[in-house]
């Protein structure tokens, strides 16, 4: 997707869909650029009863009275940046929608800077992504251009954006493809694919898992015939770094619930089990791009978790990475035990902050439904810096408490601790399980099992993969390593 910026009335705006961006009671106003058309496009927003609301949409054919051949119109309230973002992922799914080759979107009065202009960019690549490969008739392609009409050019954000746009879809593509094309081999070369004069990538097959005792990733891989992998990546600045973070991710490329056998509609889109994964995959191929000064490092273990003679037990004893014994008393849990070997081995590593992301529970969906990601950290400033750059990214976390009290739940008979805590604050108990495989205090656990993977279309988002967190774990390396960002 390119972005361009034009100069022109709306009238005279070339393209296959003029989106306008209308703030609340402004109709008449914002649409004075359409000349001779305006007063029939606001005769019909009053018909509509159009009145800008944030979120509103109207649509229609101009019939040939202004350049492009069809408007839509939408409200966006106050011109907040979360309206710009609302209003931009409406313009991006509608370009979808109509197969729109070249869309332009126009804040007349509106003040757009940099903020605003990323957010918009943004958005509309989210709107306008629609997982269709396998698709053999109705497709509808994406946009390749959006053009801003009399907004400011920024050429810094609109890299800085198209960079973030590029990870997210990775993410969302990975996520997207069936379990057949997305294991734990070609999960690892797509990681390995990312290696640049940046990034490094060290990719460990199941016979150094084993020997490097990362009992968690073997124990859950070995029932499948697709042997598990773990993956190290490594971006490092060029110049001075000002910094270290780490991401780990999981990657269950697809998840039966091993011999805890999931029912069918359970495991119907399991697929999107290594979102996390992705994400850390899509947010360094981002970070590639924007190259801030900070080292990042991430680190993902994928597995296929598959019933078999081979499989992994109820009852089992697995030493993990650090040396604890887990007692397994369900293998559809199996998640966290992929995480933990991760999270010690990134431990090791001494970075200044360590975040994991993960599709870990049921729980986290109960609990904050399909737009929020359950935030776990003993610490207040990675809890606040996290939350903030979420913000700047549009994506939603809610911090959720990691209180010691639930900890007996974990406690085992025979091993150090097992691997689930009961139904009753699932989420958290999956928490204070990860807190047990690193030493860090500046640690954050991120469970992503709600918006990760969208049965329905959400806002401007379509059905599946979102790509959720890339663009928040890259504007936060791109706060650490580049003070000047906005």
């Amino acid at each position: 997707m390119r972005v361009a910026f034009a100069s022109s009335s709306l009238a005279s705006t070339q393209a296959d869909l003029l989106v306008v961006g209308v703030p609340a009671d402004k109709v008449a106003d914002t649409l004075a650029g359409l000349g001779d058309f305006a007063a029939a496009v606001v005769a019909v927003a009053a018909d509509e009863e159009f009145t800008g609301k944030p979120g509103s949409t109207l649509g229609a054919p101009t019939y040939g009275r202004i350049s492009a051949p069809r408007i839509l119109l939408v409200g966006i309230g106050a011109g907040t940046l979360a309206d710009v973002r609302a209003a931009a992922g409406s313009a991006g799914k509608e370009g979808r929608a109509r197969g729109a080759k070249r869309v332009a979107v126009a804040f007349p009065g509106t003040a757009v800077g940099s903020p605003e202009l990323r957010a918009a960019i943004e958005a509309f690549a989210e709107g306008n992504y629609k997982f269709d490969k396998y698709k053999s008739t109705g497709k509808k392609a994406a946009a390749e251009s959006v053009v801003f009409v009399d907004i400011g050019e920024d050429a810094a954000a609109v890299a800085r954006s198209l960079a973030l746009v590029s990870g997210q879809e990775l993410a969302r593509d990975l996520v997207n493809e069936p379990a057949e094309e997305i294991y734990p081999e070609s999960l690892a070369a797509v990681a390995k694919s990312l290696e640049s004069d940046t990034v490094t990538v060290l990719v460990l097959d199941e016979t150094a898992i084993r020997e490097k005792g990362m009992g968690g990733i073997y124990g859950v891989g070995k029932g499948s015939v697709r042997p598990p992998r773990f993956v190290h990546m490594t971006y490092t600045p060029k110049g001075e770094s000002k910094g270290h973070i780490a991401f780990v991710g999981k990657g269950v490329t697809f998840d039966s619930g091993g011999l805890s056998l999931k029912p069918s509609e359970g495991m119907m889109t399991m697929r999107c089990d290594m979102a996390g994964a992705a994400a850390v995959i899509g947010a360094m191929k981002a970070i590639a791009a924007m190259a801030p000064a900070v080292k990042v490092t991430v680190i993902f273990g994928a597995v296929e978790n598959m019933p078999s003679g081979t499989s992994y037990k109820l009852g089992d004893i697995l030493t993990m990475y650090n040396g604890k014994k887990v007692e397994i008393h369900n293998t559809d849990a199996e998640g966290r035990l992929v995480l933990a070997d991760c999270l010690s081995y990134a431990t090791e590593l001494k970075p200044d902050a360590l975040v994991d992301l993960a599709t870990l529970t049921g729980a986290a969906v109960v609990a904050l439904g399909d737009w929020y990601s359950a935030l776990y950290t003993r610490s207040d400033t990675l809890a606040g810096t996290l939350t903030a750059r979420a913000g700047e990214a549009g994506e939603g976390v809610w911090r959720m408490p990691l209180p010691d009290l639930y900890k007996d739940k974990i406690k085992a008979e025979y091993g150090d601790i097992k691997n689930v805590g009961g139904r009753a604050g699932g989420s958290i108990t999956a928490a204070l399980f990860l807190a047990e495989f690193t030493t860090l205090e500046s640690w954050a656990h991120i469970d992503i099992a709600g918006p990760a993977f969208l049965d329905a279309a959400l806002m401007h988002y379509a059905p599946g993969g979102t790509g959720t967190m890339v663009r928040t774990l890259a504007r936060w390396a791109e706060s650490v390593g580049d003070s000047s960002s906005k």
